[in-house]
């Protein structure tokens, strides 16, 4: 068995095959992994159903067992989403900016892949397979170290793709599953090796990463997504968006975890909790919504911190606002700079919303589940990215790739363009044709 560091090796060495692996048989590769995981849906039906039913003896939450299950449906998704992903532009070669600085002194600006990425996942079989797919669409290596309650699962998973690269020849290297808790300390400490580390999971998960390597990590650590119902709401519609927004999938990173209603809808109130109980999620709220809804109907918060709590379940917390402003001011304080909406018939009022609201994704008028990479038309993501540096909100292909500056010109030296009589640069814009791959 190799070591973790011997296999961060023999990926960077694949890195270098994929760098050069024209399109054409990426795409062969991903079709057929994808022809893998749609003809085998009772073989992965089989060995999911014993990792949950591990999960399930071993006592593991709610939230991240459903995560861990798989379906009929979800499993052709994933299919589907590695197919989208393979359908997509060539992300690799890009020329992002030309630029004839002087004659004969050409300048462009290339879209190349990171290299090796590390990813950490927690109890996701198909997060496995979007890292997977778009990896090898943006022609980087991939070290998956995936949590241990899904193992068999991904064991299968790793074999479809394996058996996919070796068909075309590709190295079984460029994608790796690793496993035990070690795994991943040994990852983070691989700065030399590895480019890019993906941490998908828990607040705690991620927290963890950032606080432990010196690699660069993408990822989010928390999913608090508000709704706030204006007074100009139509309260049909908001009813039907957060229904949906919190019970489609309640431990979704994009799921709203807390509604702001305007204080001249309080009338909404008891429709919205009974419409909530009637889905089986469990209700908190401010005094005020207690006092409107019911004691038997929803649980007091006295904490403020409890408004920054994501539940990953079946649950959600009904705050009353006085305006706007009061949202807005609620959002900045206990959001996580996730996905938030705001339900209104008011344009103005919509506009202020998502021109002022700090977040990666905001939406009008729909439910704060629409902020996924799958959803967006990206084919899948490797997770969403919260913070203001770039890639920002779901990340798919365009977010995997960096750049670099390619210089050409004919016995040019800098001393030429310095001094009294320096001569000029013309920086003149040059079409952007990319190479063939």
């Amino acid at each position: 068995m190799h070591s973790v560091k011997e296999i961060a090796q023999q990926a960077k060495s694949a890195g270098k095959t994929l760098a050069t692996l024209e399109s054409q048989k990426k795409n062969a590769i991903l079709q057929l992994f994808a022809d893998k995981i749609d003809g085998s849906v009772a073989e992965l039906m089989k060995v999911n159903s014993r990792d949950v039913a591990d999960a399930v003896s071993a006592a593991l939450n709610s939230a991240l067992i459903d995560r861990l299950r798989l379906t009929d449906a979800k499993i052709h998704q994933m299919a589907d989403a590695v197919r989208q992903v393979s359908s997509l532009p060539e992300p690799v070669g890009h020329v992002l900016r030309h630029t004839l600085l002087d004659d004969g002194l050409i300048l462009r600006q290339i879209a190349v892949p990171y290299g090796t990425v590390a990813a950490i996942v927690e109890s996701r079989p198909d997060a496995v397979v979007q890292l997977m797919s778009l990896m090898m669409k943006s022609s980087n290596a991939l070290i998956v170290k995936a949590g241990q309650e899904a193992t068999h699962t991904v064991k299968l998973i790793q074999r479809f793709m394996h058996e996919s690269l070796l068909q075309h020849g590709v190295p079984c290297s460029s994608v790796t599953v690793v496993h035990g808790r070690e795994a991943v300390a040994e990852l983070l400490k691989l700065d030399s090796l590895i480019d890019l580390v993906i941490p998908r999971g828990s607040k705690e998960l991620v927290q963890y990463v950032q606080r432990n390597t010196r690699i660069p990590v993408l990822g989010h650590a928390d999913g608090i997504c508000h709704v706030y119902v204006d007074t100009d709401a139509d309260l049909q519609m908001a009813t039907r968006i957060i229904i949906d927004a919190k019970t489609q999938a309640p431990s979704a990173c994009n799921a709203v975890e807390t509604v702001l209603v305007h204080r001249n809808a309080l009338e909404w109130i008891p429709v919205l909790v009974t419409a909530l109980k009637q889905c089986g999620v469990r209700v908190n709220g401010c005094s005020q919504t207690v006092a409107i809804a019911g004691v038997d109907c929803v649980t007091l918060i006295t904490e403020d911190s409890d408004w920054a709590v994501e539940y990953g379940e079946l649950a959600v917390a009904i705050k009353i606002v006085s305006d706007l402003e009061a949202a807005m001011a609620h959002i900045r304080t206990f959001g996580s700079r996730h996905t938030d909406a705001i339900i209104t018939a008011n344009a103005a009022t919509a506009e202020r919303f998502l021109h002022e609201v700090d977040s990666a994704n905001v939406v009008h008028n729909a439910s704060t589940r629409f902020s996924d990479g799958y959803r967006y038309g990206l084919g899948a993501e490797v997770g969403i990215s919260t913070g203001k540096l770039p890639p920002r909100g779901p990340v798919g292909l365009d977010g995997l790739v960096t750049y670099k500056w390619v210089l050409c010109g004919n016995g040019h030296v800098s001393a030429q363009y310095q001094g009294v009589d320096a001569k000029p640069f013309k920086h003149v814009p040059l079409p952007l044709s990319s190479p063939a791959r």
